[in-house]
Order: C-alpha cells, then structure tokens, then sequence
C-alpha cells in the first residue's frame, strides 16, 4: 500500500510526472530508440517544471499591475492572455488540465476517425490552453475532477475537429486548396472577418498591392511585443495611481523604475511560460501526429496561424493595427461605463489581428482586411469581459482568454450547466 500511495499520490498526482508518462508511453507505441524515449520524456518533465517558473513569475507582475490599475483608475484592468489563464488554471488544478488535455487528444483522434470531422488539431499549446477553460468551467459549476476529466476531454475533441472545419470556407480562398487546416481556436472570428471582407471589397484590390514601413514588422516577436506593451500600460497604470502608491507597493523602488522592470518581468515570465510549453508539447504532440498518421491517413492537419502569414504578409500588419484599434477603442468604451477593462496586449492582437487580416483580405482585399481585423478586434475585448466573472469566482484573476472560440464554448457551457443544475 505504501508503494501505491507514492505512485498515485506522489508520482503521478504531480502534473509534470503525469505528462511525462504521456510524453513515455507515445514514444513507446512509435517504437522510438531508448536514447529518444529517455530524452523525450525528460524534456517533457522538464518543460512543465519550466512552464511553472514562468506561472509564478506572471502572477506576480498580474498582481502589481492590477493593484496600480485599481488605485489610478477605480477600475479592473484585466490582461487577456491564454498563457496567463493557463498558468493560473496549471497552478491550481494541474492534474486535472493535464487529463482533459491527454483525452482531448485521444477523442480528436476517434472524432476524426468515424465523423467527417477530419481535423486533427496539431497546436499543442491551444488545446493546452482549451483544456484549462473547460477546466475552470467545469469547476466553477462544481463537478468533480472525474466528471471535468470525462466531460472536458469529450469536448476538447469535438472542438478539435469543429472549429477547424468553420473557419476551412475561408482557408480555402487564402491557400487556394483543401489541403490545411486552421489549428487555432478563433476560428470564429476568422470567418467572421472572412465573410466582412466579402461585404465590403474585392479580393482583386489585395493589401499586398501595398507598402508599409519595415519597423511595423518588429511586433512579429513575441518578446518586443509583449515588453512594449507592458511597459506602457504599466506607465499608464504607474502615472494614475501616483508615486505614493507606486513607492508603497514597490517596497521603496523608485516609483518611475517600478513600472519598467515590472512590465519586462511580465514579458519575461511569458517568454518562459512559452519555451516551457513548447519543450513539453514539442513531445507530446510528435508522438500523436505518429499515431494519427497511421490510424487517420486522410485526415487534414489543423496547424497554428502562422501558416497563413506567408500568404498575404502585407495584410499581417495592416490586421494587427486594425485590430489593435478595435481593442482600444473598445478598452476607451469600458472605461467611460465603468465595467471591467480589457487592456489589448500586443501579442495575441498581432498574431489573431494578422489572421484575421489575411482572412479578410482573401475576401474583400485591403477593405476587408481593416474592416474584418477592426471587428475581430472588438470581439477579442468583449468575450474576455463576458467571461472573466467566471473565472474571477474560483480565484484566476487578472488575466483573461481572449480567444473567440474557447469564450463561446466557455460561457455556453457555464450558463447551460447552470440552467441544468437548476432544473435537476
């Protein structure tokens, strides 16, 4: 017995451990060579430990950002960042996240195998992240960590093979064929923007038609991204809530260096939360693309949104802009009504902004790429605002999912499961 307890309580209650039995048991069924085995397994292991260094470290500038915001403003100012919600849901239920993660895998694959659903969703940080919102829906309607497990990965696998094939329309007008899919969870917005461009131009009159200046380019790096737009709004934050408070909270930093280091502390903890998730996920993930090819050989790829960047590069930075301008007109409306404010990090509105932008533009050319990016803009504000009440009852607060998809699929789950609990 005592042998058991560590096993299940010990080894394999610790989320790191978990994954790596995971990472294991793929390499194995791929009949990998020993040496490939050991090291995939320890860099697995390794890459969720590193995944939650960086968890404490966002929590910690999450929190000092926050308490300025608060003071200046009177207000929420809430960072929508996937990392970040994931990071806290890891920290606090991290076997659960973990499980729902390994059977959404599974069921993507049984979904694509026997539906026409022929998806297999191959962003392994996405269903990362998706796994922590049915998590932290679940939970916060109360169900057991058996219930999240079963429920979630069911769900996990059925958004898997969903999603891609709404926004796949579209795909096809920017590839030109029905060879890739999109593997990234604002497939929603992908073809609201795709259908806006179709309203508002011709796709003859292309973004790529344009020039642009090269500096706009530099907000493709995460890093330059995510400490630009830190520093700012923790400047923004700083100023409002004045030196006093500043001082107070730093623990006698002076208040102008305060917001600096704070704001490059955050994009640091992301850029580790990101290198720990793509060590552990880099695995994982080649171990079911294995199993998947053998067992699916014509199903689609779902692949990150990258992939369609190099089709309409022109029309990423036109998106991003457009949608970093829907995001502050919206941030500028939460703060004269007095609701919760979402702040628009650079990051997330470049890549989702650029996507939608290229989207748009296979529709409606360099009309639809502003007109369908500005929208989208708007949407990655409202849905974490709608959704964060949710999350701030179980204690994640300070941070948000901006994606279109994981909001959808997160308020209808909590506002259906609770009509449910009331009627039964």
């Amino acid at each position: 017995m005592g042998v058991i307890k560590v096993l299940v309580f010990d080894l394999l209650s610790s989320a790191p451990i978990l994954v790596g039995v995971i990472a294991l048991t793929g390499l194995v069924l791929q009949k990998q060579p020993a040496d490939k085995v050991i090291s995939g397994t320890l860099k697995t292991i390794v890459g969720f430990l590193v995944f939650g260094v960086g968890s404490a470290a966002a929590v910690t500038s999450l929190d000092s950002f926050q308490a300025l915001f608060a003071e200046g403003f009177g207000l929420k100012g809430v960072l929508p960042l996937a990392e970040a919600v994931t990071a806290l849901a890891q920290d606090k239920f991290g076997t659960t996240v973990s499980m729902v993660m390994l059977l959404g895998f599974l069921c993507n694959l049984l979904v694509a195998k026997f539906t026409p659903l022929k998806y297999i969703f191959l962003t392994g940080q996405h269903n990362l992240y998706l796994a922590a919102l049915l998590t932290i829906m679940f939970k916060a309607l109360g169900l057991s960590n058996t219930l999240t497990i079963g429920l979630g990965g069911v769900f996990l696998g059925i958004c898997a093979g969903l999603f891609p094939a709404i926004a796949q329309p579209y795909m096809r007008k920017v590839t030109g064929d029905d060879e890739l899919a999109m593997g990234h969870y604002v497939t929603v917005g992908y073809a609201i923007s795709g259908w806006i461009g179709s309203k508002v131009g011709k796709p003859e009159d292309s973004t790529e038609d344009l020039k642009l200046p090269a500096w706009l380019t530099m907000f493709k790096d995460y890093v330059v991204g995510v400490s630009i737009t830190m520093v700012i709004f923790f400047y923004i934050a700083a100023i409002a809530a004045g030196k006093g408070a500043v001082e107070e909270l730093s623990g006698g930093v002076n208040w102008l260096v305060y917001p600096l280091f704070q704001g490059l502390s955050f994009a640091a903890a992301l850029y580790v939360i990101i290198t720990g998730v793509r060590l552990f996920l880099g695995e994982i993930v080649s171990a079911f693309v294995g199993i998947s090819e053998k067992l699916i050989p014509n199903a689609k790829p779902a692949l990150d949104c990258p992939v369609v960047f190099p089709f309409a590069p022109t029309a990423t930075v036109i998106g991003f802009l457009a949608a970093y301008a829907g995001g502050i007109v919206t941030m500028i409306i939460m703060g004269l009504i007095g609701t919760i404010v979402i702040i628009p990090v650079a990051v997330p509105y470049f890549f989702i902004g650029a996507t939608a932008g290229v989207f748009g533009n296979a529709t409606g050319g360099w009309k639809g790429c502003i007109a369908g990016s500005f929208a989208v803009g708007i949407l990655i504000a409202v849905g974490p605002a709608l959704i964060y009440p949710i999350m701030e009852n179980i204690g994640l607060t300070g941070t948000s999912f901006p994606e279109t998809d994981f909001n959808i699929v997160g308020l209808l789950i909590y506002y259906i499961g609770q009509l449910l609990q009331s009627v039964f």
